[in-house]
């Protein structure tokens, strides 16, 4: 690891809310995609069932 002198906690603490950003949007992705293929199923599914 290179020597940060009297940055390396402003340096690690930026990576670190850096990782957590990037995988709440990661998260907030998978469950938005989730609802999202639910929705279409249920819309197919009705569809199917008029037809």
């Amino acid at each position: 690891m290179p020597d940060l002198g009297k940055y390396a906690d402003a340096v690690l603490s930026s990576y670190a809310l850096s990782l957590l950003l990037i995988f709440a949007l990661v998260g907030w992705a998978v469950v938005r995609s989730r609802k999202a293929r639910a929705a279409l199923e249920e819309t197919e599914q009705r569809i199917k069932n008029r037809g």
